[in-house]
């Protein structure tokens, strides 16, 4: 789901509260070590996302949040700011090139480049986390 979240809009955030759980809360997050990335580097994304982006000439980046039930990428277009929502049993990472981790969710996807430590180190949190709360599947049965 992509949403524009620069407004304060209460219908908009239960939704993203209803798909992604309430955020985590002050000792979940230190327990955690953290639940943001640093800043990411955009190096292409789909044609939805890409058409927001283009409408500006600054740096294309995005950060990501943790949620309970999945993660949050979050990027600025203009003056207005997105999110793309995406819960763990929809998400997809994959690592491509040399430097270049992908994010997938449905059509939507989100390529940034991963040049240090801290950026591979919360994306490998982040499927940590995922594959440590999935629900029982029934091949471990």
């Amino acid at each position: 789901m992509l949403v524009n979240v620069s407004y304060n809009n209460k219908s908009v955030s239960k939704k993203i509260d209803s798909e992604v759980g309430k955020p985590f809360t002050l000792k979940e997050r230190w327990a955690l070590g953290g639940i943001g990335s640093p800043k990411l580097i955009i190096t292409e994304t789909s044609i939805d996302i890409r058409n927001l982006l283009i409408l500006d000439n600054n740096r294309n980046t995005c950060n990501i949040e943790m949620r309970p039930k999945g993660i949050i990428v979050g990027f600025r277009s203009l003056l207005e700011s997105y999110a793309l929502v995406i819960p763990y049993y929809k998400l997809s990472i994959y690592k491509g090139q040399a430097s270049v981790y992908s994010i997938y969710k449905d059509q939507y996807f989100i390529k940034v480049e991963s040049d240090t430590k801290a950026v591979q180190k919360f994306l490998k949190k982040i499927m940590d986390y995922k594959t440590d709360n999935a629900p029982t599947s029934i091949e471990d049965l």
